[in-house]
């Protein structure tokens, strides 16, 4: 049986009322009309819920029962409605964000803090993916929202450029470099650079080992024997300097500093990634990002020269 919303209302107003006239005024349809709405739901349900009189409607049994438990369906109904009406908007729902080790420092919680007061219904789950795969797995619907560091290719999504930071070295709070206010390029190949292997981020290892082509000298890049290491043994001992956004140095060990490099491509660039055709959860989180990389100031340096595969918001 089809569910009737509009005879069960329409019966719920005459059980209340005891009178078709009333009900009828009180809907703003004629009396035949209602009268036979309720006929209808009482042939669809099979049984007599009213006892019609010249004077009074009284109720069966049947109609006691729809009286007093119709309420509860319509507002059930409501409910249902409701939660459909916001998951269509992007206002309910699960969101899945896949990032870069580094983006989940500083970036990715400040998001996803917003997105959570903005809207509260939305459930987020965030976790540390490998940079290469992340734009491969929002792609594929593995994840809803991919935040990366550094450019990283793949097909079938679009990037916005989500924040730029300056970029800087990592070393001991010994190391000769350490009480520098800011290090210039040919400073830093004086010494051993760490960095992970080209495979596991090819776009921030091409943006670091691209910052040495002005230089006279090659870097020497030493790999950590840890794919990710937090203690960064190599950085506190002095035995390298590593490269960082601002943004993640905030996690830095203890013993070490943060100095930024001086030079106008000295910079790093995170970057939202979505489908090419996001559904309404994921142009929410597009809409909060937004407003966070315009309240934190994320993109002042550098909003006009997206790369090509990069969007603007």
């Amino acid at each position: 049986m089809v569910l009737d919303v509009v005879s069960l209302q329409y019966f719920l107003v005459v059980a209340q009322e005891r009178n078709f006239t009333r009900a009828a005024g009180r809907i703003g349809i004629a009396q035949p009309a209602l009268s036979a709405r309720v006929r209808r739901l009482e042939q669809e349900l099979g049984v007599q819920l009213l006892i019609r009189t010249t004077r009074i409607v009284e109720l069966t049994p049947a109609g006691v029962a729809l009286l007093e438990n119709g309420p509860n369906v319509l507002s059930a109904l409501d409910r249902v409605w409701e939660l459909a009406r916001r998951a269509g908007h992007g206002e309910d729902g699960l969101v899945r964000v896949g990032h870069s080790a580094s983006a989940g420092v500083e970036t990715v919680p400040v998001l996803i803090e917003a997105v959570s007061h903005r809207y509260p219904d939305l459930r987020l789950t965030a976790e540390p993916m490998p940079t290469p795969q992340i734009s491969l797995a929002v792609a594929d619907g593995r994840i809803d929202v991919g935040i990366t560091r550094a450019q990283q290719p793949g097909r079938g999504v679009r990037r916005f450029r989500l924040r730029r930071e300056r970029l800087g070295v990592q070393v001991s709070i010994d190391h000769p470099l350490g009480g520098l206010p800011e290090v210039a390029i040919d400073d830093v190949v004086a010494y051993p650079v760490q960095l992970h292997e080209r495979e596991s981020n090819p776009a921030f290892y091409d943006n670091v080992v691209g910052l040495f082509h002005g230089s006279d000298r090659a870097p020497r890049i030493i790999t950590p024997a840890m794919s990710f290491d937090l203690s960064q043994r190599a950085l506190r001992t002095g035995a390298a300097v590593g490269f960082a956004g601002e943004g993640s140095a905030a996690a830095r060990p203890p013993g070490l500093t943060w100095i930024p490099v001086r030079g106008v491509d000295a910079a790093l660039s995170i970057y939202l990634v979505l489908p090419r055709d996001p559904n309404p959860l994921q142009r929410r989180v597009k809409e909060v990002a937004k407003e966070v990389a315009a309240e934190h100031g994320w993109l002042i340096e550098g909003t006009q020269n997206s790369a090509r595969s990069t969007s603007a918001f």
